[in-house]
Formats: structure tokens, sequence, C-alpha cells
């Protein structure tokens, strides 16, 4: 059976027919396709390249869970039945168990083994704990045994010292010499300026983030993912708290991470959507986070579906590309809103969902 879908493609906004034969989409019918069965299930409405969260740790729901097998699949299940068809997690308590490429029914991921922790800067014993001289070593061994990306946390308590600039840069040059790719969690100034000056791939939050390295960032192809929609309900909280240096701080970087969303795309940067959040399958959220912190309709939308899948080395709605996509009744673009409500879902060449 070959399934034919019609719609309007996004972010091209033309009309096109395509064919799915096996995994992959055509631009054309396939060979033979007038002796097979041809089933229609998209005609008309608008089509997205599958949505992508770029920031999600699927497989337990805090520090002190363990990793759960069963509840990785629940938690990529509902990713799914979003849209959501393309997923990083930029660190997780265990590496990611090799089932999960090989289930035609979840999204593709991109892991980036277990979370980097110099003394002090993260949860004790959740992530894998090195010392400083360990960490470049230790960054190459995760994303060697990962989809190529490893996740550093670059600093943790907000008056504390990040990782020094030489370690940091040590690292991201080692993980690049094997063809690797290094993202960095960052919440203070001095973290999100020594993960932009050691080169990092990505900047996971970027609290605190000096504007004036937006320019470099987008030179050198820095992305910005800053994850707003799991610090807005933290923000209700610290604006409620006494007055202190800590609660100043945390709500200066807030306010920080939202202009320089708006800033960093004027810049060039690459800003992507990502959650960090539970339940997972909310990346639609997040888009409306970018929206809202200034990006255009558009572009927030790529964030989270087209731009992302190009970052993370997958192509849009194409000839030959796989045959990923959701599809809905209204544009997404001109109603936020109906993004994390699509009328067809199709992942590997099979319907995954719909009425």
């Amino acid at each position: 059976m070959i399934m034919r879908i019609r719609g309007v493609v996004l972010p091209e906004r033309e009309e096109r027919t395509f064919w799915v034969d096996g995994e992959r989409l055509r631009t054309e019918p396939p060979a033979g396709a007038a002796a097979k069965r041809v089933e229609t299930v998209v005609d008309g409405g608008w089509l997205l390249p599958g949505l992508v969260d770029v920031h999600t740790h699927p497989g337990a729901e805090s520090p002190d869970d363990r990793f759960d097998e069963t509840l990785l699949r629940r938690h990529l299940s509902e990713h799914r039945d979003a849209g959501v068809l393309l997923v990083r997690t930029p660190g997780t308590a265990e590496r990611m168990p090799g089932w999960v490429d090989t289930e035609p029914d979840l999204p593709r991921v991109r892991s980036a083994g277990r979370w980097l922790a110099t003394p002090g800067r993260f949860f004790p014993g959740a992530g894998r704990d090195v010392g400083e001289h360990e960490l470049a070593g230790a960054a190459v061994e995760e994303a060697t045994a990962s989809s190529g990306w490893c996740k550093v946390i670059g600093d943790w308590r907000w008056d504390e010292p990040a990782v020094p600039l030489d370690v940091l840069k040590a690292t991201v040059d080692a993980v690049h010499a094997v063809g690797g790719r290094v993202a960095v969690h960052c919440q203070t100034g001095e973290g999100s300026r020594n993960a932009v000056l050691a080169g990092a791939d990505s900047l996971e939050h970027g609290m605190h983030l000096d504007p004036d390295l937006l320019d470099l960032m987008a030179g050198q192809g820095t992305a910005y993912i800053p994850t707003l929609s799991a610090f807005a309900e933290s923000a209700e909280v610290w604006r409620g708290r006494e007055s202190s240096a800590k609660r100043s701080s945390w709500l200066l970087g807030w306010q920080g991470m939202i202009d320089n969303v708006r800033l960093a795309h004027e810049a060039g940067v690459t800003v992507l959507a990502g959650t960090d959040t539970f339940p997972c399958g909310t990346v639609a959220t997040e888009s409306q986070w970018l929206l809202r912190a200034g990006m255009p309709a558009e572009e927030a939308l790529g964030a989270a579906s087209w731009t992302a899948r190009d970052w993370l080395g997958l192509p849009g709605l194409i000839d030959g590309a796989p045959a990923d996509l959701v599809a809905y009744d209204r544009d997404p673009a001109a109603e936020p809103e109906v993004l994390g409500r699509p009328m067809r879902v199709i992942l590997r060449g099979q319907v995954m969902r719909g009425p």
C-alpha cells in the first residue's frame, strides 16, 4: 500500500503532494504505484516536518529518580503523540538503551550520554562525576558512545565559580577532534561566557548571557536553547520571595533570557525550542514562548520543526526525506495554539495518530 499526502508545506507555503513508499517521502508516484493500492491519508491542511524538542530528559522526572526504561518509553510516546518525532536528550542519568534506535513507533533520538559534572556542579550522583582533569576524556567517551553529543554542566550555583575556561575549551576541542558536539548547561554570567568562548555547540539556558557575545555565537555556530517554559513557573515563585541577592540575580537572569531570544535571532544565532520539563510533548508551548519573547512567528515555529531538524542533520519535506511529518487543519504559524494538536502524525511512513 502507498500513502498519498497533500497539503501546504511550511515554511515554503507551497501546496505539494507526497507519496510514502516504505519510510521515505517521494514527490512523484513510486514505480509500480498504478498496480498498488493508494490511500490518501491527508488531503488538505498544513504540513510540517516532524516537530523537534532539542532539550528533553526522558526516562526520569527528578534527579533523585533512577533511570527507568518503562518511563523512557512512556515519555517518548508522549512526545510522539504531540507530533514531536525527533528529540535530543542533552544528558541523562544513564546512556540511552540500544532499543531506542530500533523502535519504529517512537521518535528518533539524538542522545548526549550521561551528564558530565565536575565537583560541586550538579545533583550528587545524578550524572557522571569527574574531576576537571578528567573532563575532556570523559566528554569524548560520552560523545562517541552516544549520538555524537555530550553534555557538560558548565556552572551550578549562582554565586560559585564556573568550570574554568581553559578546562572547558580543552573539552570542546577534544570532542570536536573526534567529530562530536558539546552542549553546555550555563546559568551564570561566567558559565555562559566560558561556554561561548570555548566554542560550545549549544548553550542550554544561557542565563546571564552577555548579549555582546551574540555576534561571536552566530559566527561560530553556537546555538541558543533558552528553555523558557521550564523557567516560567519558577519566575513567579521567585517574584513572590523576599528581596535577596539571589532573588535579584535569578530574576535578572530570567529577563535576560527572554531579551536574548530576540537579540540572538536578530544577530543570526540559531535559536531552538527545548522544554526541559514534564510532561513530555509540550514543545508547542516552548515555541509560543519564543514567539512571546520576540521571534517572528514562522521562525518560532521553525525552532520546533524544520530549523531544529536541519541543525540535527535531518532534512525537511523533500524527496527522499524520512517520512516524518505532522499535518494540521489550520495554519500553526498564524494560530500557534494549534501546534500541539496535529490532526495526523506520520512517523517512519506510518500513521501514528488521527481521527
